[in-house]
């Protein structure tokens, strides 16, 4: 490899820090944001992803969302409607869910973890059924967030049993 092309890779870290910096973003690529907590805003952004994963988003999984937010986060249904849109955006303006995992993953103890995962679980199975993109997210999350097996499947019986469904 020439020097000039391992001078060009070495400053790439460098200028994405500078363009997050510019355009207002902090390390893992989420927008730095007036009053929104970007640790909500990784939570909501992995529970939209979960959502959004069989390319629809619909009333119930939106309920689902919101219902687990309020519930989680303590905030008034205006700060919900508010942190579930921006979560929307950075769900389609990222193509990456490292950056939303490494914050909860950093922020979150394994208790809290794995409570998330039962909140992914929830709005996986907000429809009725299990898509297999939503399966396959659901292991990568768990994974990503140093969650076991045998906790995400606790979480997902856990999750199916407040839904009042049978498991499937």
């Amino acid at each position: 490899m020439t020097h000039a092309l391992e001078d060009q890779r070495a400053k790439e870290p460098v200028i994405e820090k500078l363009k997050a910096l510019l355009l207002g973003k902090d390390e893992s690529g989420l927008k730095a944001d007036q009053g929104q907590d970007s640790l909500q805003v990784a939570a909501a952004a992995l529970l939209v992803e979960a959502a959004m994963m069989d390319e629809s988003f619909d009333d119930a999984e939106r309920a689902t969302i919101e219902r687990l937010l309020t519930a989680r986060f303590e905030l008034s249904a205006g700060e919900v409607s508010d942190l579930v849109e921006e979560a929307k955006a950075q769900v389609t303006e990222s193509s990456q869910l490292f950056g939303f995992t490494r914050i909860i993953a950093d922020s979150f103890d394994n208790e809290q973890r794995v409570e998330l995962v039962e909140m992914l679980w929830q709005v996986a199975y907000a429809d009725g059924e299990l898509h297999d993109f939503e399966a396959s997210l659901m292991r990568r999350l768990a994974g990503l967030l140093h969650v076991s097996d045998y906790d995400s499947g606790q979480a997902r019986q856990a999750a199916l049993a407040r839904l009042g469904q049978a498991d499937q």
